[in-house]
């Protein structure tokens, strides 16, 4: 009987006691969706305890994270009442939660997209705040999260997150505690500290496990942020990245993609297991939001079947599409060099729906992308340029303006008439050089436009141009540091930077030549190599820190270091231990490195006349020519191209200039392909010097416009003297003006003078422009040195031809042009 009434007693006990913590977990864990948290959050409104707040919390988030759905939508749950409830609760247990709940609940309730000025959030960041210090790494990579997430970047509390991370870096051993921490003070970290981070990141990836996806994916996103292409890490995170590649979403994927292209790290392994796993993805991706991502990531990379597969999917959903969507189709196609007219027309009617939602920047990505595709619609462009010239109107800030003035010049007839002139006025003085180089290259395109087409060229337009001058020299001038100076100078290209800046740029690298270091040697090279400025200080200085430093330099930078040596064909002091050096550093990394990377950095060794059998041996073999081909599958069509007649180019240096590789000549169909889409077209000064060249050796068939030599160099003009120095005349030989004459294929190998008369002497004449010489110094470019060397391996005598002598005033006349012709030729002068 008494037990009878315990049991009873006991029973109700329970009943009136709100549920113990182990029963809500065991209860919450069992939930299945938002609707049964909800009811139990009901049944125990007045009772959560601050562990309960969390747990419920927690609850939610995992069915979030399990919906299948791209697009998460999280509103029916943060407007739900017991999810207000929830909160409030939240807030009035605050001062209860322990570090770890508090943090964890002010992620999660952001994660549902809860405001920043909402209570509850801006009382859990004041309380996260006063406990700053006394947060775990775990904790305080929570906090960072939730911080960056509430666009809090720049602010104090983050500065404070920064120091704390400063402080204890040495004792952190969490990897992905760190590279939370690392995205989310990226923007606060001075140079030494971000050193250090780069540094203990890739020690604890060597020491811990390092395996996750999550993990190298922040990395590389650091890296993006902090603008810093370190190699040895980008490798250790891309491994990371290809062996977990199953495990990559179409979200993920594209990211990483962005982040590489950021970071112009080119990983060809990473977008072959990339592709593969896009496609598999094709029969997943219904959704226009998730097929349009598909697209974009997959269109560029894609071989033919499913690019023609991706544009009729992406044509049927046209309409369907948003205007960020529709322009990111359109750049897509403008990735892909698309010539399907009948899409782009689609597109374009779609984006002339949205054309006035879209901001400067955007209006700037539709005119280059529908110039490129060569759309043509009077309607589109007049309504593209009224939207510009109204955003111009309004605009004020310097890069808005430049984008803008840049579009207004690259649609069709452009004019920038007296309001976008005074515009571009107005901002000058807080233009930084990229925003000067801009406005420069359209000044430029819209004289040029002015000049062909309208023969005319305004003093408002010079006038213009030497205001550009004058803030770009100005800018220069206030460069007191070369991290910040190479901010700006790594964006400088184009005629305006060649003709007014680039002589006062390498002046001013020249006065920061100590700081060159192995941590900057390949910008500046990459730089030089732009230039076409012989700098002998500079490049001296290169070589002596790569000898010095090698084994600090990264094996990808090599290519980019020896570039200006090849292109500005200079041989530092130290040529032999240079180039020793930068071999030493590539040898045990040749078997990684992506064909391409191969294939240009041999061709630029060739180019100075440097060839290392063995990285030669290691490209001229079937093995390699069948991943060269696998990696152009999947390039532009332009840049495939490009590779194509380098590794053309390199396989012609290797047999003329190293016989005993007995590497074969494999490119005579290439060359002819080639060759044979371009007829070619004389300039007015080659056709000047063809006049010329037929009245000193006696008649048009005399002479050879635009011959062909074994292996394909194309020769300007050339000729033929017997042994006593008399012209020999090619049989039936003539040419129009302006064009060149047939080719004249010859398809064997052997050296020029193997076919001609006894003592007879084939002459190769070549006019050399401004292209082919040094920015500052009459000094032979590479390319063009090359080019004679092999020429007179083949037998010919070359006589080269400078712009500068037959330009200069002492030939003014044409008598004093045929003297110098006879002179070169026949080594006399008036006959």
């Amino acid at each position: 009987m008494f037990r009878l009434r315990g049991i009873l007693v006991s029973r109700r006990v329970f009943q009136l006691r709100p549920f113990s913590y182990e029963s809500f977990i065991i209860q919450m864990n069992n939930c299945a969706d938002e609707k049964q948290v909800f009811d139990l959050l009901e049944r125990n409104k007045d009772t959560l305890s601050e562990k309960q707040v969390g747990c419920a919390l927690n609850a939610l988030q995992q069915i979030r994270m399990q919906k299948i759905s791209l697009i998460r939508n999280s509103a029916p749950v943060k407007d739900h009442p017991q999810f207000l409830r929830l909160c409030k609760a939240a807030a009035n247990r605050i001062n209860s939660m322990n570090n770890d709940t508090l943090v964890n609940v002010l992620y999660i309730i952001r994660q549902f997209a809860v405001e920043a000025h909402d209570p509850v959030v801006e009382a859990l960041v004041s309380e996260a705040w006063k406990r700053l210090k006394r947060f775990d790494i775990n904790a305080l990579s929570t906090f960072s999260t939730c911080l960056a997430d509430q666009r809090l970047q720049f602010s104090p509390l983050m500065g404070e997150i920064a120091d704390i991370v400063n402080k204890n870096l040495e004792t952190i051993q969490d990897l992905r505690a760190l590279s939370v921490l690392m995205v989310s003070i990226s923007s606060l970290i001075s140079q030494d500290f971000q050193e250090r981070l780069v540094n203990k990141t890739e020690f604890l990836f060597d020491t811990v496990d390092s395996s996750k996806v999550n993990i190298a994916r922040r990395v590389v996103l650091f890296l993006r942020n902090v603008k810093y292409s370190y190699f040895p890490l980008l490798e250790k995170c891309n491994q990371v990245l290809i062996s977990n590649v199953n495990h990559l979403d179409l979200d993920s994927i594209s990211k990483i993609l962005s982040l590489y292209q950021s970071l112009q790290f080119h990983s060809f392994e990473f977008i072959e297991v990339a592709k593969r796993r896009l496609t598999e993805m094709v029969p997943l991706s219904d959704h226009p939001a998730s097929f349009v991502r598909l697209f974009v990531t997959l269109g560029p990379m894609a071989g033919p079947e499913e690019k023609k597969w991706l544009k009729s999917t992406i044509l049927l959903m046209s309409e369907e599409l948003t205007s960020q969507q529709t322009l990111a189709v359109l750049e897509t196609l403008e990735n892909m060099e698309s010539r399907n007219s009948h899409l782009i027309a689609k597109i374009a009617s779609v984006l002339h729906k949205h054309l006035d939602n879209y901001k400067p920047v955007d209006l700037l990505k539709i005119t280059q992308a529908l110039i490129f595709l060569r759309f043509q619609s009077k309607e589109f462009f007049v309504k593209l340029r009224k939207l510009l010239l109204s955003h111009l109107e309004v605009s004020f800030m310097p890069s808005e303006i430049s984008s803008l003035v840049c579009a207004l010049c690259i649609l069709p007839f452009p004019d920038l008439n007296d309001m976008v002139v005074s515009r571009i006025e107005e901002v000058l003085p807080q233009c930084n050089l990229k925003e000067l180089n801009v406005f420069a290259a359209s000044l430029l395109r819209w004289i040029q436009y002015g000049h062909m087409c309208l023969g005319t060229t305004t003093e408002k337009q010079l006038k213009l141009l030497q205001t550009l001058d004058h803030y770009g020299h100005q800018r220069l001038q206030q460069s007191n540091s070369l991290d910040l100076l190479w901010d700006e100078f790594k964006s400088l290209r184009g005629d305006w930077f060649h003709e007014s800046l680039v002589e006062e740029s390498v002046a001013i690298l020249q006065s920061f030549v100590d700081e060159i270091s192995y941590i900057n040697v390949a910008k500046i090279a990459s730089f030089l190599s732009r230039t076409n400025y012989l700098s002998t200080l500079l490049l001296d200085r290169i070589a002596s820190v790569v000898v010095q430093q090698i084994e600090k330099i990264h094996p990808l930078s090599v290519f980019a270091i020896t570039l200006p040596f090849s292109n500005l064909n200079y041989d530092p002091p130290q040529r032999d231990e240079f180039f020793g050096a930068c071999m030493q550093c590539l040898n045990s990394y040749v078997g990684t490195l992506d064909p391409l990377k191969l294939v240009f950095l041999a061709f630029s060794f060739a180019t100075i006349e440097y060839f290392p059998e063995d990285l030669l041996k290691k490209i001229f073999n079937i093995e390699f020519l069948a991943k060269l081909d696998s990696q152009l599958e999947i390039l532009s069509s332009s840049l495939r191209k490009s590779v194509l007649f380098r590794f053309m180019e390199l396989n012609r240096a290797v047999c003329l200039e190293c016989p005993e590789f007995q590497i074969p000549w494999f490119h005579d169909r290439f060359c002819q392909q080639q060759y044979n889409k371009d007829a070619g077209i004389m300039n007015e000064a080659k056709q000047q010097i063809y006049k010329m060249l037929a009245e000193v050796l006696g008649g048009v068939n005399y002479v050879k416009a635009s011959a062909f030599s074994p292996y394909y160099y194309r020769v300007d003009f050339e000729c033929i003297l017997d042994k006593r120095k008399k012209p020999l005349p090619y049989g039936g030989h003539s040419i129009t003006l302006g064009k060149t004459s047939g080719m004249d294929w010859e398809l064997n190998t052997q050296r020029v003078k193997a076919s001609l008369p006894p003592g007879a002497e084939r002459i190769a004449f070549e006019f050399l422009d401004l292209k082919a010489f040094c920015i500052n110094l009459p000094h032979l470019k590479g390319k063009s040195a090359m080019k004679k060397r092999h020429l007179e391996i083949l037998g010919y005598h070359v006589i080269q031809v400078p712009y500068f002598e037959w330009n200069s005033m002492t030939m003014s006349t044409k008598a004093a042009r045929l003297d110098y012709l006879k002179e070169r030729i026949f080594g006399e002068g008036k006959s």
